[in-house]
């Protein structure tokens, strides 16, 4: 009997640590936009769609385009949450490969392009001129008017 007394608190307690360690493990892979992004280096793409990953805690949409020095470069462009993103009206069927959009953002902090230029997205204009807000919100982005909640 004493032994099952301090045994079941025992596995208790080791569950619930388990769960804690998980819990911070999930929270640092999420990151500020600072953290990656220049706040100083706004982006404006146009091109094709090639792939869009609906993956958490961020999508991320993958097109050819002009870069900032001219050349033609593969960008891998950060979106919301995939959640987010289906509430501004955005899901897989509306970024579909070879669609042209126009994507405004901002560059990583990583100007080398290399293997693949990468750019957190603030808004996304579609062919018929729809403009959708495809950041996320409260990640250290600038205040720069898309963000529809920002005051």
């Amino acid at each position: 009997m004493i032994s099952r007394r301090f045994i079941v608190p025992t596995m208790i307690g080791a569950g619930l640590l388990a769960a804690a360690t998980l819990g911070v493990g999930q929270a640092s892979a999420h990151h500020a936009f600072s953290a990656e992004f220049d706040g100083k280096a706004p982006v404006l793409l146009r091109g094709k769609v090639t792939k869009v990953e609906w993956i958490n805690p961020h999508a991320w949409v993958h097109l050819n385009a002009v870069g900032p020095d001219g050349q033609m470069h593969e960008w891998m462009v950060e979106g919301g949450t995939p959640n987010t993103l289906l509430r501004a009206g955005i899901d897989r069927n509306t970024l579909k490969a070879g669609t042209e959009i126009i994507v405004r953002g901002y560059q990583s902090k990583d100007h080398s392009c290399t293997p693949v230029c990468k750019a957190n997205g603030r808004d996304v204009t579609f062919p018929d001129g729809r403009k959708v807000f495809m950041g996320s919100s409260g990640t250290g982005a600038p205040k720069d008017g898309a963000d529809p909640t920002e005051k």
